[in-house]
């Protein structure tokens, strides 16, 4: 049971110590901030001390939703199957096992985010906790209403490690990486050279766009495809430029906005 908890265990420790080395980084490192630190005192309506009260008790509801699952998984006799350990077939097996979880992921994210913002009974009594934070900084990422990360995040993780198959090891990985998307994510931080921000248009600046009040109603992805948004019409490209005095600011690069 220890083991198969490792999962949720290992995504909340690297969460934390994520959010310190961004932390850090965003004290150190303002010629890459999207935002000065009047624009946090101004325009954020939740302390840094009420987010992390939030950000704990959803982790500490994370672990008993997951532990729950486990407990009734053992219960009715669910194991997962080990499958060929010949290595070329496991690695072929583990690489679409994690497709899975990234296609099945990716579209629970952005269909219960799209679900939340679009109904104004979820965005009003759920959603709006997240959008406290205008300005968001890393540790923010699970700032967000109890029922909010029931439903977006750990029933999406059960859903998405029952779906694609994977084993706590592989889970550990896979959410290991969510988490860390997340957390640069609302960094509040821009690298123009990093990975995320060369190759993915789902990176900081777009969801940094999105938490501000011109930005609420698009750009509903937040792992790694845009593409449900831009079937959809809701997707709001955004371009990042210099501020002057240091630092950058987001402008949007749609023609009609």
């Amino acid at each position: 049971m220890a083991f198969e908890l490792l999962p949720v265990f290992l995504p909340i420790a690297v969460y934390w110590i994520g959010s310190g080395i961004y932390a850090i980084l965003m004290g150190s490192m303002k010629q890459h901030r999207l935002f000065t630190d009047e624009d946090e005192d101004t325009k954020n309506l939740v302390t840094r001390r009420q987010a992390l009260a939030i950000v704990v008790f959803n982790q500490v509801t994370q672990v008993a939703v997951v532990t729950l699952s486990m407990l009734l998984g053992a219960k009715e006799g669910v194991k997962s199957h080990a499958g060929d350990t010949r290595l070329p077939l496991y690695l072929l097996r583990v690489a679409g096992q994690l497709a899975a979880a990234v296609l099945v992921y990716d579209a629970w994210l952005f269909w219960w985010h799209r679900a939340t913002h679009e109904s104004k009974f979820l965005y009003k009594h759920f959603h709006s906790v997240h959008h406290r934070l205008v300005v968001p900084y890393s540790y923010g990422a699970q700032c967000i209403h109890p029922i909010d990360s029931l439903f977006g995040d750990s029933v999406g993780a059960v859903m998405t490690s029952f779906v694609s198959g994977m084993s706590p090891t592989i889970s550990a990985v896979f959410f290991t990486i969510v988490t860390l998307k997340g957390l640069d994510d609302h960094s509040g931080l821009w690298f123009p050279g990093s990975p995320t921000s060369r190759f993915l248009s789902s990176n900081s600046a777009l969801h940094a766009f999105h938490h501000q009040p011109h930005g609420i109603k698009y750009n509903y992805s937040n792992f790694l495809f845009t593409i449900w948004d831009r079937l959809l019409g809701t997707y709001m490209p955004c371009s990042v430029e210099e501020r002057e005095g240091g630092g950058y600011v987001l402008r949007s690069s749609a023609k009609d906005h």
